[in-house]
C-alpha cells in the first residue's frame, strides 16, 4: 500500500510540474518519499554500486588533475617569483658552495618519508655532481621523540667540522632504525664513529647557537608553508613530499636550461 501510495504521489508530482519536473520538486518529492531510493537500490543493487563505484572514481581523477594543474601553476609562480630561504655558509654546505644549484631540505632525522628523500637527493648529486648543493635544515615532527635530539646532535657536530656532520647525516639516514631502537646511546655511537668529540657535542647540544638554528629552520620551513616532511626548495622552487628523482631532474634541467639563457 504504502508503494502504492509513493507512486501516486509520484505521478501526481509529474502532472503537476508537466513532463520535466524542476530540480526542486523532485528533491522535496525525494526528501518526503526517501523510500523511492531505498527501493530502487534494493531492487538494483549491482547498479547502484556500480554506478557509486565509477563515479567515485571519475571524482578521483578529476581531484588528481585538479591537484596537477594547481601544482603545476604554482611551480610556474615560484619560478617567476622564488621563495629566498637565508644561506648561511657558516652552516654545512654538501657539495661544491659555488654550484648553481642549491637544494634546501627541510628534513626529520627519524621519518621513514624523509629517509626516501634522503635517497633521492642522493642520486640528484650523483647525477649532477657539481652543479649541485644541499644545505640540510630541521622540520623535527612532534610525534617522531628522537627528531629533534638527532637534529641537535647534528648541529653540535657541525660546529666542530662540517665534513664530520655530514657523514653523521648519511649515517643517521642510512641507518634509520637503528636511530629508533638505540636512541641516543646510537647517536653517542655516531658521533664516535665519525670521530667527532662526544663531550663537546653533548655540551653544545645545550648551547643556544643550535638551539636557535633549529629553531629558525623550523620557522623558516613553517613561513614557506611546509609542515610536513620532507620538503625541499631547488633555487626557490618548492617540491613538498618524497618526491621521486624524475620531478627533480624537471626543476633542475629548466633551471640550468633557463641560467644558460640568460
Amino acid at each position: 500500500m504504502n508503494s502504492l501510495i509513493t507512486i501516486l504521489t509520484a505521478v501526481s508530482v509529474i502532472a503537476l510540474f508537466g513532463c520535466t519536473p524542476s530540480k526542486e520538486s523532485l528533491t522535496k518529492l525525494i526528501e518526503e518519499n526517501p523510500e523511492i531510493v531505498f527501493n530502487a537500490i534494493e531492487k538494483n543493487p549491482k547498479a547502484f554500486i556500480d554506478t557509486v563505484n565509477k563515479a567515485a572514481k571519475n571524482a578521483q581523477v578529476e581531484a588528481a588533475k585538479q591537484r596537477e594543474m594547481d601544482e603545476q601553476a604554482k611551480i610556474e609562480e615560484e619560478f617567476k617569483n622564488p621563495k629566498k630561504p637565508t644561506i648561511d655558509e657558516k652552516r654545512p654546505i654538501f657539495g661544491k658552495k659555488s654550484a648553481p644549484i642549491t637544494i634546501v631540505e627541510y628534513s626529520d632525522f627519524e621519518c621513514p618519508y624523509c629517509s626516501r628523500g634522503y635517497d633521492t637527493v642522493k642520486k640528484v648529486r650523483e647525477e649532477y655532481g657539481d652543479k649541485v648543493r644541499v644545505i640540510y635544515k630541521h622540520l623535527p615532527l612532534d610525534f617522531h621523540p628522537m627528531a629533534e635530539p638527532a637534529a641537535q646532535y647534528y648541529e653540535a657536530v657541525a660546529l666542530q667540522s662540517h665534513d664530520k656532520a655530514e657523514k653523521f647525516h648519511d649515517i643517521v639516514f642510512e641507518n634509520q632504525s637503528e636511530l629508533k631502537s638505540g636512541k641516543e646511546k646510537y647517536l653517542d655511537s655516531v658521533v664516535k664513529k665519525i670521530g667527532a668529540n662526544l663531550s663537546k657535542v653533548k655540551k653544545d647540544m645545550e648551547s643556544s647557537i643550535v638551539k636557535e638554528r633549529i629553531a629558525a629552520d623550523m620557522a623558516e620551513a613553517k613561513k614557506f608553508d611546509f609542515s610536513g616532511t620532507p620538503g625541499f626548495l631547488i633555487n626557490g622552487v618548492s617540491l613538498k613530499g618524497a618526491y621521486p628523482f624524475d620531478e627533480f631532474k624537471k626543476v633542475i634541467d629548466r633551471h640550468l636550461e633557463e641560467s644558460t639563457q640568460n
